[in-house]
């Protein structure tokens, strides 16, 4: 909460000539308050996006590895085939 401080200048006359009233509120915190919001903002979008870019590229490593897993498998089945055809003397 604020301060308020209220200066009253009278003239000689005892008039008042002039009230100053001083320590109102300031928007400069709800300026810095959104402009906090907005980065966290920013902040959290751009680790969704790592996050997502790392699962993409582990979503790529494992079709890879499946790939070659099926690949061995069938020189695997190849070998036997060949091997099957091979007459034992």
């Amino acid at each position: 909460m604020s301060d308020e401080h209220i200066t009253t200048t009278t003239s000689p006359d005892g008039s008042v000539s002039h009230t100053t009233v001083s320590g109102g509120g300031s928007s400069g915190g709800w300026l810095i308050g959104l402009i906090a919001v907005v980065l966290l903002g920013f902040g959290i979008y751009y680790f969704a996006m790592q996050s997502s870019s790392s699962s993409r590229k582990d979503n790529a490593v494992a079709a890879a590895a499946q790939d070659i897993g099926s690949a061995a498998k069938d020189v695997g089945n190849a070998a036997q085939d060949a091997a099957s055809t091979v007459k034992k003397p």
